[in-house]
């Protein structure tokens, strides 16, 4: 915002010369938007590194000299907005479009990376990362390392290309609990950010192996297979009504579907943070549309209509609906073939 500085919910259009935001009412954007970017003379940074605890900003800076910072919940998406905003600024001038898809390859992290290969190497004594004492608040800690210093050994040790890079890397080291936050200053971070933000390239946020690092993983391709659900591209994503499997209410949830492998995850658009609140593999899913003349047994509450349903191979059922009968038709032609 420009006059809080708080960070809100809106729904984007990309037009040709501009970029406009809407709010967001009840699952569904209002008719006139709340504010438009011109893009003309504008210029743009991604990623944009001036909120330390926000590496998935994308910032525009318009001839006027306003800026704007504009946050996405994946590296994908900011990647994919960052590509389509640069064409509509430089339409016309398509070597400067190659350049950036050129750069938004050489921001993806590596293909088959296994994060218990590189605990591995950060424990080894001789190149490893060097566990130190710090003091925080005038608490001292051992065996710890600074979040800039894991970010320099992972660049050093050809991780990561680029510091950007090696925070994401090392936000997954932590959100599988290979490492852990020690003190106040990262602590903190973790309490009150998604995952993107969680971790600090800092150094004054400290930093530990966590207990579980030095135990074996159950399954190796499991880790993988959870790491790679969030990085399949993003097919179709926008505001749909989700009914809860315990309170049986009706809330609105931003939806992303992704395929290779196909995912549909879940978002509440309501808090700043942009990790999933739910989500599932559509592998042997069915998909269905029900319709509006009768409410099924598992239905409860507020059906505005425009229902379908989602059965997992586990039999569980999500109960989800549209807006339009239109809207319902194309998340079930999109959901189809990733099931």
């Amino acid at each position: 915002g420009h006059i809080v500085r708080n960070w809100k919910v809106r729904w984007f259009v990309l037009l040709q010369d501009k970029l406009l935001y809407y709010k967001i009412e009840g699952g569904k954007k209002e008719p006139s938007p709340k504010g438009r970017i011109l893009l003309d003379g504008c210029t743009i940074t991604c990623p944009c590194l001036e909120y330390e605890n926000r590496p998935l900003l994308i910032k525009l800076k318009t001839k006027t000299n306003t800026d704007y910072f504009l946050e996405c919940c994946s590296r994908e998406e900011r990647d994919s907005w960052a590509l389509d905003i640069t064409g509509a600024i430089h339409a016309g001038h398509p070597v400067q479009v190659q350049e950036l898809h050129r750069m938004k390859n050489s921001f993806k992290l590596l293909e088959n990376i296994s994060l218990h290969h590189i605990v591995e190497r950060m424990c080894d004594s001789s190149t490893g990362i060097k566990l130190t004492r710090n003091l925080e608040q005038g608490n001292r800690y051992k065996e710890t390392f600074t979040g800039s210093a894991l970010v320099d050994w992972l660049i050093s040790n050809s991780f990561a290309v680029s510091r950007f890079e090696a925070v994401t890397l090392a936000s997954m080291l932590m959100e599988e609990n290979f490492i852990k936050p020690v003190g106040a200053r990262s602590t903190e971070a973790t309490r009150y950010s998604d995952l993107s933000e969680q971790f600090l390239d800092d150094s004054t946020a400290l930093y530990m192996f966590a207990e579980s690092s030095n135990k074996n993983i159950s399954s190796k391709e499991e880790l993988q297979f959870n790491i790679s659900e969030l990085r399949g591209t993003i097919v179709k994503q926008g505001f749909l009504v989700k009914q809860g499997h315990k309170r049986k209410n009706w809330k609105v949830r931003r939806f992303v579907l992704r395929a290779d492998p196909g995912f549909l995850h879940y978002y509440d658009p309501t808090k700043e943070e942009n990790r999933p609140v739910g989500g599932f593999s559509l592998r042997g899913c069915l998909v269905s549309a029900l319709e509006d003349n009768g409410v099924p047994a598992g239905v409860k509450g507020n059906v505005q209509g425009n229902l379908f349903k989602i059965i997992t191979k586990n039999d569980i059922h999500y109960y989800i609906q549209a807006s339009s009968k239109a809207e319902r038709a194309q998340w079930i032609e999109a959901i189809k073939p990733l099931t």
